[in-house]
């Protein structure tokens, strides 16, 4: 069977006719990406950025002068492919659920070719993308797609069907991949230099495996070409007249009736999987109502407002108790710092969400592990009593409890312990109060 004839097969005769003239006109796109104001751009990005090194141990900090050095040796590589990619270090981080997530490290002068790389083939890629992909991209993000989901809920669409991509990011098919670009993209050493950076070996234990699939995340590359593979599948959608949005390789699609949603689930995995090579993950995906959601951490109340999925509120109190352990063995001011941080972060992106009760339920909840954070380090009976005092607590009051007998869980919930470490005490501490800016927040008039 001729190659090319079956691969034409995996997309449609439209899309390909509309690529002919695309692939004349980028038949020298290496020389706009190794243009020296392209690279210096690149390399303050990666240097922004920071990050961890690579196998070979160097630094961003070190890329600056190794760039001014020998960045004319480096275009000179790029233009005649005889550039050589190094292996990626590879990083396994746990995933909330169980399991782990497969990140890849490439060495900083990798990671400033493919930003390179990226800056060119965005400003050609991102224009034709859908306007209902959000993720990765500049003007989107996480805000407009999840209003684009709420205004889908509020026309009707109260059916959702929610497709769960198997280790998507693992699982990029590198052959088709590489098909994919070269019908757009004419410059063969650019896609050579591509292919490089797909077959780079992971070095991870020390012991060395070679990719045949996948593009890890944690490259500069990685999400443009995600965007790259999962945008057949958006024009698909889009041919159907299917509502729906994407946030990389999180995808949901809206529908009036439970019928109709099945149909979609059952069309839409045959394609993904049948033409598109890549594996649905039959546990995960399903058919949910709004208010089952959990998509970018967020599910869609009443009649299509923002709400908090159950995991997101999990996961938070999951990291609250971890930073509030009694036997961290340190200080509150350092403990206070690390919450700090954790919340206002946290906040800064859940804030359109309406979860003004469960948030009143999380600062009380976090105001007692504190409490009792704060007993536990005052050590014995004494110096819980010395501790109130201080606090304004009678002295007969506070040995009633100090010379409880009780845990230092169920001490924390004392009307002494209340009394004592009441909300002034608590700012006086500087602990950030996530339930009232949250409200506050509610109480500003919205931007114009």
């Amino acid at each position: 069977m001729d190659v090319n004839h079956s691969r034409s097969a995996w997309v449609r005769e439209e899309w390909l006719s509309g690529c002919r003239e695309e692939r004349a006109l980028t038949e020298d796109l290496m020389r706009e990406i190794t243009n020296l104001s392209n690279l210096t751009a690149s390399l303050k990005r990666v240097v922004s950025n920071a990050g961890s090194a690579g196998v070979d141990n160097k630094s961003v900090k070190e890329l600056g002068s190794w760039f001014s050095i020998n960045h004319k040796e480096l275009i000179r590589q790029l233009e005649t492919n005889n550039y050589r990619t190094s292996q990626i270090r590879g990083v396994k981080i746990k995933k909330p659920k169980g399991g782990y997530r497969q990140l890849g490290i490439p060495t900083v002068k990798d990671r400033m070719v493919q930003q390179a790389v990226h800056q060119v083939m965005e400003r050609m890629y991102d224009p034709t993308f859908s306007e209902f992909s959000y993720g990765f991209r500049k003007g989107k993000g996480t805000r407009p797609c999840l209003r684009q989901a709420c205004t889908y809920v509020r026309a009707g669409y109260r059916y959702i069907v929610d497709i769960d991509l198997a280790q998507f990011f693992d699982e990029v098919n590198h052959d088709r991949l590489m098909w994919t670009l070269s019908r757009r993209i004419g410059d063969k050493t650019l896609l050579k230099l591509i292919n490089k950076f797909l077959k780079s070996g992971i070095l991870e234990g020390g012991m060395s495996s070679q990719r045949t699939k996948g593009t890890p995340q944690g490259s500069p590359l990685s999400p443009l070409l995600s965007n790259i593979v999962l945008d057949e599948l958006d024009k698909e959608l889009e041919r159907r007249g299917l509502r729906f949005v994407g946030y990389a390789d999180d995808l949901i699609i809206f529908a009036g009736s439970q019928k109709a949603a099945q149909r979609i689930m059952r069309t839409v995995s045959r394609f993904i999987e049948d033409r598109m090579k890549l594996k649905v993950n039959r546990d995960k995906s399903g058919i949910r109502r709004p208010y089952e959601l959990n998509f970018l951490g967020h599910n869609i109340i009443g009649k299509g407002d923002l709400g908090l999925s159950k995991p997101s509120m999990q996961r938070l109190k999951y990291k609250l108790r971890e930073k509030t352990k009694r036997n961290r063995g340190i200080s509150l001011t350092q403990m206070v710092k690390e919450i700090n941080l954790l919340l206002r972060g946290w906040l800064n992106y859940f804030k359109a969400a309406k979860m003004k009760g469960k948030l009143e339920a999380i600062a009380s909840w976090l105001r007692r592990r504190i409490r009792c954070f704060r007993l536990k380090q005052c050590k014995r009976a004494i110096g819980i009593s010395r501790f109130l005092k201080k606090l304004g607590i009678p002295e007969w009051r506070s040995w009633l409890l100090a010379g409880s007998t009780k845990g230092w869980y169920h001490k924390s919930n004392t009307p002494q312990a209340h009394e004592g470490m009441n909300l002034k005490w608590f700012a006086s501490i500087g602990l950030f109060d996530i339930h009232t800016h949250y409200c506050s927040n509610l109480m500003k008039p919205p931007s114009t």
